[in-house]
């Protein structure tokens, strides 16, 4: 059945029809919709995981027991689950288990541009690179046959613009696929040195054998046109270079960017008298190229920064492009900011208000960072503000454990801040971690959590509780404020940073998106008091506007929290 899909929905189904029966996942875009497409599908068992690594193991434990096995992240999550791929390379599988990977060029929700093809080298382990949907759904498909003939787990690379355009998919059935017979075989899973040492060998055999195996595969592609220029590409540069450049090129689509064929590419680059690579991100594909004594033009001419576009390849070519329509006016920037009512808004207004330096996380509190509130100091990877802070305070002393603290999330928490706790509380810093509870996975759209008490279906599940886990985890002092209440966040603040032990302040307020949220009426502006001191301004809540040097409040975005009220000097905001 053809199909208009987004490459996220078309590896949904092409795992699916690939005889998936487990898929675990955390959320992160561009990856998170796999999943959530998946979560659909009533006969497979779908979930959420704390984190990466735990998606990866649950994956690599229904492997072991013989069925199909799944899970998806981003590129930074794969540094989280790095520590089993790198031995599941060792243990190989039983059952097919494909691990999908969403790289983000161009950073458009991420904090750094890395390039999971070193993984896939590292790990010793093959890859699979679609340019379309079409080809996401059938590489997705096929990785679990792949999986199981040459007894590895498979990483299946995306990237923020496959992941989120649309093409055409003609979609097949579900493989019947029988599960394999869980045997125990304790020298090819138990992963002591003893017998790891002889998994190496098998690894490298299997890295020889899938190397022949590109020579020929179907994931690489030669299309013969020219014998002046040709291109090797991958992903989503190849139809840029299509795009730009059309017939006019030979191009050697690399669909399998590990491990790479020698003897393809050897005999491709002796068809054309001048080579290019042109690949996103850095020179993969152009270093093997370089290593084999072939002459090439890769980056030099391509930068290894962001994406690229059809009038990056007609630029590098000397092709003259299409001017573009311009505005007759300077269009301002439109920063991403917090939303009307946010529950992070008055935690950060307090911080930066009592100029507190704040150890950032991930999450969308990390707009924190932008003006006019400028309240963060710092933002690494998930969990580092309450690691960071540790750190931070040891260097500094008291100094800094008076007017240093962490943010993070309620999910970022559970992902990978429960351990930065227990270091604070068992080494003993007098540090302040502040849980922005908002009752949701709030950046990438509104996933369940174990602190939210449903799981992925949206059915009741067990609920963490914050408060007692916090406690559990050797913090004696835990209060919950409510963060539409400004002077009992700052109170809060002030006396938790006072005090000689580790504390835990958790501040609770649900997402003001959730469908459940009742909100109050808007609030509005009397312009006879208002005194145009502009401090309701500081809050760069998206509802409030100068007009006629006058504070406005746009009814339709405000929804009433309350907390620009509680600013205004002269009564001027009120219900």
């Amino acid at each position: 059945m053809k199909q208009l899909l987004i490459g996220n929905k078309a590896v949904a189904e092409g795992l699916y029809d690939g005889g998936l029966d487990v898929v675990s996942s955390y959320p992160g875009t561009p990856s998170t919709e796999i999943t959530e497409f998946l979560s659909e599908k009533n006969d497979i068992h779908s979930e959420w995981a704390p984190n990466e690594k735990v998606a990866l193991e649950v994956a690599y434990g229904a492997s072991l027991a013989g069925k199909r096995s799944a899970c998806a992240m981003k590129h930074v999550g794969l540094n989280v689950a790095a520590d089993p791929l790198f031995t599941l390379s060792y243990t190989g599988v039983r059952g097919g288990l494909v691990i999908c990977v969403a790289d983000d060029p161009a950073m458009h929700s991420s904090q750094n541009e890395q390039d999971s093809r070193h993984y896939a080298i590292a790990a010793k382990v093959p890859m699979l690179e679609p340019a379309d949907s079409e080809e996401a759904y059938l590489y997705a498909k096929k990785a679990f046959e792949l999986s199981e003939q040459f007894d590895t787990p498979v990483i299946l690379r995306m990237c923020t613009r496959i992941a989120h355009s649309q093409s055409i998919v003609d979609t097949g059935i579900r493989v019947d696929e029988t599960p394999k017979i869980y045997v125990k075989e304790p020298q090819k899973y138990i992963m002591m040195p003893g017998n790891a040492i002889k998994r190496h060998p098998v690894v490298e055999a299997r890295t020889a054998a899938l190397a022949e195996y590109a020579e020929s595969c179907e994931f690489n592609e030669l299309e013969l046109d020219s014998t002046e220029i040709g291109i090797i590409t991958s992903g989503a540069s190849y139809y840029y270079v299509k795009e730009a450049l059309g017939d006019s090129v030979s191009i050697l689509k690399i669909g399998m960017p590990n491990p790479l064929p020698k003897n393809l590419i050897t005999n491709f680059a002796k068809r054309v008298k001048k080579l290019y690579v042109i690949e996103e991100l850095d020179p993969i594909i152009e270093t093997f190229v370089r290593n084999l004594g072939i002459d090439c033009v890769g980056k030099e001419l391509f930068s290894p920064l962001g994406e690229y576009s059809q009038q990056t390849i007609k630029k590098a070519f000397g092709i003259e492009t299409e001017a573009g329509a311009t505005a007759e006016c300077e269009i301002p920037n439109r920063p991403p900011m917090m939303c009307a009512g946010c529950p992070h808004r008055g935690v950060f207004y307090a911080l930066a208000k009592n100029k507190i330096t704040v150890h950032g996380d991930i999450g969308c509190y990390t707009l924190g960072a932008v003006p006019p509130l400028s309240a963060l100091d710092s933002t690494l990877c998930m969990g580092a503000s309450i690691s960071g802070l540790h750190g931070f305070n040891l260097a500094l002393g008291e100094e800094a454990e008076k007017k240093s603290v962490a943010v993070i999330g309620d999910s970022t928490f559970m992902h990978s801040g429960m351990t930065g706790l227990v270091n604070i509380a068992y080494n003993a810093t007098n540090s302040t971690v502040i849980i922005l509870d908002n009752s949701i996975t709030g950046m990438t759209g509104h996933q369940q959590n174990p602190t939210t008490g449903y799981n992925i279906k949206g059915d009741p599940a067990a609920k963490v509780d914050l408060e007692a886990l916090c406690k559990a985890l050797g913090i004696n002092r835990v209060r919950v404020v409510d963060p539409y209440d400004l002077k009992a966040t700052e109170t809060a603040i002030k006396e938790e940073l006072a005090v000689a032990e580790p504390s835990v302040i958790i501040s609770r307020r649900p997402c003001v998106l959730l469908k459940s949220v009742t909100h109050k009426p808007a609030l509005v502006v009397d312009a006879d008091k208002c005194r145009s001191c502009k401090k309701c301004m500081g809050l760069g809540c998206p509802a409030i506007s100068f007009k006629n040097n006058k504070a406005k409040i746009y009814p339709t975005l405000c929804v009433g929290c309350g907390v620009c009220e509680q600013l205004c000097p002269f009564g001027a905001i009120t219900e």
